[in-house]
């Protein structure tokens, strides 16, 4: 297959599966253990609106910090940072002292890591393969994140949050190994226009980050109360949902580079839709819960690679690719941070979790459209059909 021929983006793809398991074993625990910890539903997900929030004011300090030391170095810091928020995590006791650390400190690395590492794949990247590199990223965190959280649960149930959190730390600042070596990145010192050729990546990430918001982040609360608010059924129901899509992400991004992102786009739509229904459906039945959990990596491995393809060649072709994901960073986490906080608000309000769910079915149809359009001009200029 020749995007493997990139080393650059295969050293990326392998960091990308270690940073995989430090998620699946660490990172997807964090909301819900807050719950398990005393922190109320609606305020776990206000922390999540603040941690995005928070992420959103500390952006523009990304910019000048890649300049001074390289896209590569900073995107290293960043991995390493985002271990920080791990060993806080045993401390929590409810909404107290600590708990507001994580909230403040989560952000830092986070802002860092993310906005680096997708402007880093954008640069290293080859348009012509990009929904096969991404497809191909897609398919090995889904392998990995089938064993992950069954680590994580298992290392949360038998040898405590201390144990556990501390693994996913150290799992987390390893996969900075693989950047080790990998070729650096410049900034360049200005980027005139680069905001103004943001704004189309920026608008399909706020929907994105919508979409998140119900789909992800309300749902790991949903899932986690459905199952009795047990450790290994959660982390069970995910490992189980990355079975189910490890292979689907390859198909779907060679699809996107054969010139049909159009009918990958359409096939994602009806995925999400269904899923989503599913999802607000079975709140409450953890048979049927754990069922659209597992349904839900079909929507990962055909979403991710029909959304992030374009958004890598947009920031590619900008004037800068930082400044672009500075700007569709700070996109998605409005996004998202409107969705968690209208999620909050309906619960607080005595609705079930079906109702905050379904909120990212106006995330998923708003990027439908702008990606419909988008693929339509991209088939058009290649004159396919």
């Amino acid at each position: 297959m020749s995007f493997f021929s990139n080393e650059a983006v295969n050293r990326l793809n392998l960091h990308s599966t270690v940073i995989a398991l430090a998620a699946g074993a660490g990172g997807i625990f964090i909301l819900v253990f807050l719950l398990r910890a005393g922190v109320s539903p609606p305020l776990v997900l206000c922390a999540m609106a603040a941690m995005v929030g928070g992420r959103f004011l500390l952006r523009p300090m990304v910019l000048p910090l890649a300049r001074r030391i390289g896209l590569r170095r900073t995107l290293i810091t960043g991995t390493v940072l985002e271990a920080a928020v791990f060993p806080l995590l045993p401390l929590v006791k409810g909404p107290d002292a600590v708990f507001l650390a994580v909230v403040l400190i989560g952000p830092v690395g986070s802002v860092l890591y993310w906005t680096c590492y997708h402007a880093y794949f954008a640069s290293v990247g080859d348009d012509e393969h990009r929904g096969g590199q991404v497809g191909v990223r897609q398919a090995l965190t889904a392998v990995v994140s089938i064993v992950a959280p069954l680590v994580g649960a298992y290392a949360l149930a038998f040898g405590g949050p201390w144990f556990a959190f501390l693994l996913a730390a150290a799992i987390q600042v390893a996969a900075a190994a693989p950047l080790i070596g990998a070729p650096e990145v410049a900034i360049p010192p200005e980027s005139p226009g680069g905001l103004k050729a943001a704004w189309p990546g920026m608008l399909l990430m706020a929907c994105d980050g919508v979409f998140a918001g119900g789909y992800h982040y309300v749902w790991q609360i949903a899932l986690f109360a459905s199952l009795g608010e047990s450790f290994t059924a959660y982390g069970g129901a995910m490992a189980l949902a990355a079975l189910v899509g490890a292979a689907f992400s390859l198909w779907i991004g060679r699809h996107i580079d054969a010139g049909r992102g159009r009918s990958a786009i359409a096939i994602a739509l009806v995925v999400a839709l269904a899923v989503l229904a599913l999802r607000a459906g079975s709140v409450g039945t953890p048979w049927l819960a754990v069922t659209a959990n597992a349904l839900g990596a079909l929507v990962e491995a055909v979403w991710i690679p029909a959304l992030m393809a374009p958004i890598y060649n947009l920031a590619k072709a900008a004037p800068c690719p930082l400044t672009f994901n500075v700007a569709t960073e700070g996109g998605w986490d409005v996004g998202c941070g409107v969705a968690c906080l209208a999620g909050a608000a309906i619960i607080a309000a005595g609705a079930t979790y079906a109702a905050p769910i379904l909120i990212g079915l106006a995330g998923v149809l708003m990027a439908f459209s702008l990606l419909w359009r988008r693929y339509g001009r991209v088939q058009a200029e290649a004159g396919v059909g």
